[in-house]
């Protein structure tokens, strides 16, 4: 059967449009929505009716553009350079050669997205959401009046005609700036109270001190102080929505019908690095619930859904971290709960100029949404915010099981503390030096381990290390004759007196001065380097830092004192960082460095076999992704809420064995450490016999760990799949990013499952606490 396309909506349902896009930019989204709404607009003249008077003398879709750009279209940029060239932008792609280059300042105007108050906000002089009204008719009267004559003339401006003059455009923009000229300063000055002060009350003071100014009749004093602040470096711009653009929020379904845009990929560091004191503070008072680590994505998110109508929608461009961490909660989570659904996801694609970032493309509606929902262009029934297709939208739960069981190595901080050929010019001390100290005190030794990191980890074929390190336990520095009897000291004494640097003469334990040539090193090479240090801080743990000098800076003592417990000779590790998420063992006499992740109890190859399937590298891939796409292995996302098999038999045991044993000695024969071997492993062009034996025995090993929880309806064939999208032309010979993977279906599937089954389990513990509770 045929059916036909819908009908274009009339002309005035297009013109009625509010399209924005909060951090504008080059414009290009507005641009590319002028020509599309254009092209609409130019079909519905057609079938509703004719084309304007206009039409005749130009080409109808120029004068569809034109009329789309000054009704539909709004920007705002925190950059008043970018607000220029946006409208150039907009000028050039309407050909609007009659009109002034300004034709379009009511619409793009300067300010930042992020900081600014609601019209209620500001009738209460406060940045509160609820706050009650500062004064009977403070303002909020007048305010009113203000920005309905703002309203009429900005409509005015829209709907002018072809042959309104530029000089009456200007006058009537003026006198609509004008109108709110009062208003906007009082909002202004709310927020200078805000940045005001580092806590609540300072905030509060700075906030009754600026309001009695306005009450008095001298809010006009602040208006240089204010200017000043625009200006600035880094600059205070704030943008009040509601009063910039009044006739998209002055009537019934308040909001734009559409936001679009790319905003800014940014971390929590760039965020307060390039913005005033207090800009984090602001947002997590802006965004109630929002963590203070997320990227700024996640605000543009919040901020764009709260701009929005009802049955409005939003498409906006983010960095995949997107769906993950804090990011994830602060953003789409609570859009999640509270009353947005996502209706479109592409999950991952590589963004065009800036290979190494992959970005994800995010469609929300306000509202509920019955139409079709698509993932990747697949349709599904329900998009999470994890931009998943079933399970729910909230974290996954911490099992109690897995606490405990995965450590972060070592924090050193001091190159000195090492012995290390490659960095001695960096502060270690050579390796022959060391060999002479232990050669001359053997004691030495007792202090001195083989230390591994992430490097060589990843790259040597045994996991081999190359460098030493220094370590004095949590050992005092020395004993002092002038300080009480060791053997005098209560309990509660002696337990500060282990946590200090000067103990008794008669102190029964080792200090760190009982190995003179190690301590006297260290003193030289590690004392002077933190005490200059700007990164450590001079309080808290960077405090403790300088005060223990001698002493790693975080020694991970929990994990050292779970392998002196087991007495295992090896534990299972992988890297922190890296493409792939590699597990091997590592014998138990060594510091291990904080780029690696360690795992104390987990001693036999079932556990490498649980650790090393597919079935958790896809959990760890999902939780524990970065900016570049790279495997981030952060224990608390990607392990203390993995739910392992109930049990881990001898199918596991011996496919791990057979996988560790045959890979170990690969490694060795072809000189290859994980990262080269994983790098063959990935490659759709790697046809040596020996690796495809070792993807054999994974999927053996996959097999027996998916048979382990139950879901022998799971296939455990793999393709070499592109991980995101590419323009393999632009790529070039750049090495592609395949992976020999489950296809997406099949790991969105184990992904579901594995969501599902923690959910259980949580529960499962809950339950089980209530009950062990009410037995006591």
């Amino acid at each position: 059967l045929f059916f036909a396309p819908p009908p274009p909506p009339p002309p005035e349902k297009i013109l009625g449009l509010k399209v924005c896009d909060p951090a504008m930019g080059s414009g290009a989204f507005l641009v590319e929505a002028c020509r599309q709404l254009g092209t609409v607009l130019v079909e519905s003249w057609h079938h509703h009716g004719t084309p304007p008077d206009q039409a005749t003398e130009e080409d109808e879709l120029v004068l569809a553009r034109r009329e789309v750009a000054r009704r539909c279209l709004y920007g705002v940029d925190r950059n008043p350079i970018a607000v220029d060239l946006v409208k150039l932008s907009l000028w050039l792609a309407t050909l609007a050669k009659k009109l002034s280059f300004t034709f379009l300042d009511h619409a793009l105007r300067h300010g930042d997205s992020l900081v600014g108050l609601t019209n209620q906000q500001i009738a209460s002089f406060h940045w509160k959401p609820h706050a009650p009204t500062f004064q009977p008719g403070f303002e909020a009267t007048r305010a009113q009046e203000q920005l309905a004559r703002a309203k009429e003339l900005r409509r005015r401006i829209r709907e002018a005609g072809e042959g309104t003059s530029d000089l009456e455009l200007r006058d009537m923009l003026e006198e609509a700036e004008s109108a709110t000229v009062t208003v906007r300063q009082t909002g202004d000055l709310v927020m200078v109270a805000f940045f005001e002060g580092a806590k609540p009350k300072q905030r509060e003071e700075a906030r009754a001190r600026l309001a009695q100014a306005v009450l008095d009749g001298r809010g006009d004093d602040y208006a240089s102080d204010l200017e000043a602040r625009r200006d600035g470096d880094p600059p205070l711009v704030p943008f009040h929505w509601e009063i910039e653009f009044p006739e998209v929020f002055e009537h019934e379904n308040p909001g734009f019908d559409a936001i679009v845009g790319n905003p800014p990929f940014a971390g929590v560091v760039t965020v307060v690095e390039a913005n005033i004191r207090h800009y984090t503070t602001w947002l997590r008072h802006l965004h109630v619930g929002s963590a203070g680590k997320c990227d700024v994505v996640a605000h543009f998110f919040r901020r764009s859904f709260s701009l929005l109508r009802q049955q409005g929608c939003l498409g906006l461009i983010a960095t995949n971290t997107i769906a993950q961490g804090h990011t994830r909660r602060s953003g789409l989570q609570w859009i999640c709960h509270n009353g947005g659904q996502i209706f479109r996801a592409v999950r991952r694609r590589t963004w065009p100029g800036m290979a190494s970032v992959v970005v994800s493309e995010v469609h929300v509606f306000r509202g509920t949404f019955s139409e079709t929902r698509q993932i990747d262009g697949l349709r599904v029934d329900k998009i999470t915010a994890f931009l998943f297709h079933r399970g729910t939208s909230d974290d996954p739960h911490v099992l109690n099981t897995n606490r405990d069981r995965a450590f972060v190595g070592s924090v050193v901080i001091g190159m000195g503390f090492t012995f290390d050929d490659e960095n001695a010019a960096r502060g270690a001390t050579p390796l022959s030096e060391m060999h002479d100290l232990v050669s001359q005190d053997g004691a030495n030794a007792d202090l001195i381990h083989p230390y591994i990191g992430g490097r060589e980890f990843n790259n040597s074929p045994q996991q081999s290390h190359r460098r030493y390190v220094i370590d004095f336990r949590n050992y005092p520095l020395r004993r002092d004759i002038d300080l009480p009897p060791w053997r005098e000291a209560t309990e509660d004494q002696r337990v500060s007196l282990r946590h200090s640097p000067v103990v008794p003469s008669d102190y029964p334990y080792p200090v760190a001065t009982d190995w003179p040539d190690l301590i006297a090193i260290v003193q030289d090479k590690v004392k002077p380097v933190r005490e200059r240090s700007k990164k450590i801080s001079k309080t808290g743990h960077g405090g403790r830092a300088l005060r223990f000098w001698w002493q790693h800076y975080h020694r991970a003592n929990e994990l050292y004192a779970n392998i002196d417990q087991d007495r295992s000779s090896k534990v299972l590790a992988t890297s922190e960082v890296g493409q792939y998420a590699a597990f091997a063992f590592l014998p138990t006499n060594m510091i291990y460095s904080n780029k690696l992740i360690v795992f104390p109890t987990f001693v036999g190859y079932g556990d490498f076999g649980v650790m090393q399937s597919r079935c958790h590298e896809v959990w760890a891939l999902f939780f524990g992704s970065t900016l570049k796409d790279d495997l981030s292995y952060v224990p608390s996302y990607c392990f203390d809420t993995f739910p392992f098999p109930r049990t881990v038999g001898e199918v596991i045991q011996s496919a791990g064995k057979k996988y560790y044993q045959f890979r170990a000695d690969l490694m060795v024969r072809n000189d290859e450490g994980l990262t080269k071997t994983y790098n063959r492993f990935h490659d759709p062009n790697e046809t040596d016999p020996e690796i495809a034996r070792l993807r054999e025995l994974h999927a053996a090993m996959d097999r027996a760990v998916l048979d382990a929880y139950g879901w022998t309806d799971l296939p455990t064939e793999c393709k070499f799949l592109l991980d995101y999208e590419i323009d393999e032309e632009e790529w070039g010979r750049k090495k592609k990013p395949y992976r020999y993977r489950w296809p997406d279906e099949v790991r969105d599937e184990v992904l579901a499952r594995l969501l599902e089954l923690n959910g259980e389990r949580a529960a499962q513990e809950r339950r089980s606490q209530r009950e062990r509770g009410g037995r006591q």
